[in-house]
């Protein structure tokens, strides 16, 4: 088999694995060498079928942006995927667990774009393009059997994005503001996670710059209406039916679901 028809058949197992919810081995056992190249190949290929089926990609995610994230997986940068409209959530759902393999819950900030951005943006420019930011939670889900994954497994599996919830309103903050946001994660009310906004790469805002950087060595552009989420204030905690989700996000508010 040929490289090529190696990534078409993993990223074929990886998108049927949305639907059948049976996870797949390791893409770096089935292609052995697989680099992150190759590994961001096999989610563009994902990325196009769904597009051919009529999906809208309605933003981007952003990972790895902690260190203590990056020591885990043993790399120095973040990673990226993609989300659709039909992966995304309100403040208040209910979520149907079943949906998804082995989900984890993500508290995190989003952020929609007023106008595009483009490679080598600054953190200042990022700021000047964001028109709204929201309070946002990342369920991360690996279709890799076992969350057996390194760098390249999980960005071969779209960045481990599942879904997305974001609050129904946009909340007011100064840019400058934002490394100091802070965010306490609890499930049935019990503390399952807390951090700030400088755990994101320092600032909210710059893995987002990256991204416009990396995405244009691809051809791809950050366009305005785009919804990014930047990256967790902390460590993700997993979620099973019957449990309530709640991130307080401070002097912003709060966001929460319930999963059944």
């Amino acid at each position: 088999m040929s490289t090529t028809d190696a990534f078409t058949t993993v990223a074929g197992e990886l998108k049927s694995a949305y639907g059948t919810r049976t996870p797949i081995e390791p893409p770096r056992k089935t292609i052995p060498g697989l680099d992150v190249a190759g590994a961001y190949r096999i989610q563009r290929v994902q990325e196009e079928a769904f597009i051919a089926e009529g999906h809208k990609v309605t933003g981007r995610k952003i990972g790895l942006t902690s260190l203590a994230m990056q020591q885990q997986l043993g790399v120095d940068s973040p990673d990226f995927g993609f989300f659709l409209d039909t992966m995304m959530y309100p403040a208040g759902a209910s979520i149907p667990v079943d949906t998804f393999i082995s989900p984890k819950v993500e508290p995190e900030l989003g952020f929609q774009l007023g106008a595009d951005l483009h490679p080598g943006a600054s953190i200042d420019d990022v700021a000047a393009a964001v028109k709204h930011t929201f309070l946002a939670v990342e369920i991360i889900d690996s279709r890799v059997r076992d969350w057996d994954i390194t760098l390249v497994d999980t960005i071969a599996d779209n960045a481990s994005c599942g879904a997305i919830i974001l609050s129904t309103d946009p909340v007011a903050i100064n840019p400058n503001d934002l490394p100091s946001v802070t965010a306490s994660m609890s499930l049935n009310n019990q503390e399952v996670g807390k951090g700030t906004g400088a755990a994101v790469m320092g600032h909210p805002l710059a893995p987002i710059a990256w991204l416009a950087t990396i995405l244009g060595e691809q051809g791809v552009s950050l366009q305005k209406g785009d919804i990014i989420l930047s990256g967790s204030f902390c460590a993700a905690a997993p979620v099973i039916a019957g449990q309530s989700l709640s991130v307080d996000y401070g002097e912003l508010g709060s966001l929460s679901v319930s999963f059944v």
